[in-house]
């Protein structure tokens, strides 16, 4: 990615990002390392994790991918114990793992509901909980990601955008009683995001487009974009920013109001 930071910004630093071996999380770990980090990432199919491994390792980083599920307190900790045996510390923790596709509630079956609460909210609980110890120790920080889907009512996103609204309130619950031990919980919300199997599936063809055209700044967001705000937020120039969900996405939340009654007003011409 084209960054404008210093190469050793997070020298000496060990991060675990769940999520990490795919999409915003795989480009969150490749930025870190590029920085100076060194990375531990996890996903619940180890075949996601040895390639993005290999990407870090050749970008000189020590790297290791632990398969783990987030909704098993126990693998959690287990991922977290072996983290640390392999890399030394955890300063750093992204929990991005998230799993979600479209469907509305009249149709979404009651277990399909749980699974996406499970992996998103109860996830990022039990990671965060696993790696308190350590992070208390380095005084380290946590990054969550979120999602804008429910600052308004996205149809087909009511799994999602729960989940994502109870990772915000942890995010702000944590960033106040962890603060005493000098850790910094943030989270980062993606607007549409056009290179990922996410958005691939969520805005496909046209709606794309239509997003794309709504969008202040005229394009759909980037992995390298949110990957960028990550490191910000990872880094000593945000040490003083806590309990802060950073929205990334390029001004589309400032529009929906205004787009929706320009819909309105089209349906009624």
């Amino acid at each position: 990615m084209t960054t404008s930071f210093h190469q050793d910004l997070l020298r000496g630093r060990v991060a675990l990002i769940t999520g990490g071996g795919t999409g915003i999380g795989r480009g969150i770990a490749l930025a870190l390392a590029e920085h100076g980090c060194d990375v531990a990432i996890t996903s619940r199919r180890p075949a996601h994790l040895e390639p993005t491994v290999q990407e870090l390792q050749a970008r000189g980083a020590r790297a290791v991918g632990l398969p783990a599920d987030v909704r098993d307190p126990l693998a959690v900790e287990e991922m977290v114990r072996a983290t640390v045996a392999a890399l030394g510390r955890i300063d750093i923790l992204v929990n991005g793992a998230a799993g979600n596709f479209l469907c509305r509630a009249e149709d979404l079956a009651p277990q399909a509901f749980s699974t996406v609460i499970d992996i998103d909210l109860k996830g990022t609980f039990h990671v965060s909980r696993a790696a308190f110890p350590h992070l208390k120790t380095t005084r380290g920080t946590i990054l969550n990601i979120s999602t804008m889907a429910h600052f308004g009512g996205t149809p087909a996103q009511i799994h999602a955008s729960a989940a994502k609204a109870g990772v915000d309130a942890v995010t702000r619950t944590l960033a106040v009683e962890w603060g005493e031990y000098g850790i910094r919980v943030n989270g980062i919300a993606p607007g549409p995001v056009g290179d990922t199997e996410g958005a691939r599936r969520l805005f496909a063809g046209s709606a794309g487009d239509r997003l794309a055209g709504r969008t202040p700044l005229g394009r759909l967001g980037t992995i390298d974009d949110v990957a960028g705000a990550a490191l910000f937020l990872c880094s000593p120039a945000a040490s003083f920013i806590n309990g802060v969900n950073l929205v990334v996405d390029g001004g589309l939340v400032l529009m929906n109001a205004l787009s929706s009654l320009d819909d309105r007003r089209e349906e009624g011409a």
